[in-house]
């Protein structure tokens, strides 16, 4: 007979091991496809000398939409 250290292999570990496979050949496959995003950076709008920052933007607009009762 053999000295074998090693903990039988259970079913639940062998569907864990085939799920953490699968999870990670579709990253993979995923990953390789995508092309890098161009980053596309807005110029920021310089302070207003005499204080005061809050801006209606577009945003700001979608919030108030959402949050009428």
């Amino acid at each position: 007979m053999s000295d074998s250290k090693h903990a039988p292999l259970s079913r639940r570990r062998v569907f864990a091991g085939a799920g953490a496979a699968s999870a990670l050949a579709g990253v993979a496959a995923l990953v390789s496809r995508s092309e890098p995003a161009e980053v596309v950076a807005e110029a920021a709008k310089p302070a207003p000398e005499a204080g005061g920052g809050y801006q209606l933007t577009d945003h700001v607009k979608r919030y108030y939409q959402t949050a009428k009762v």
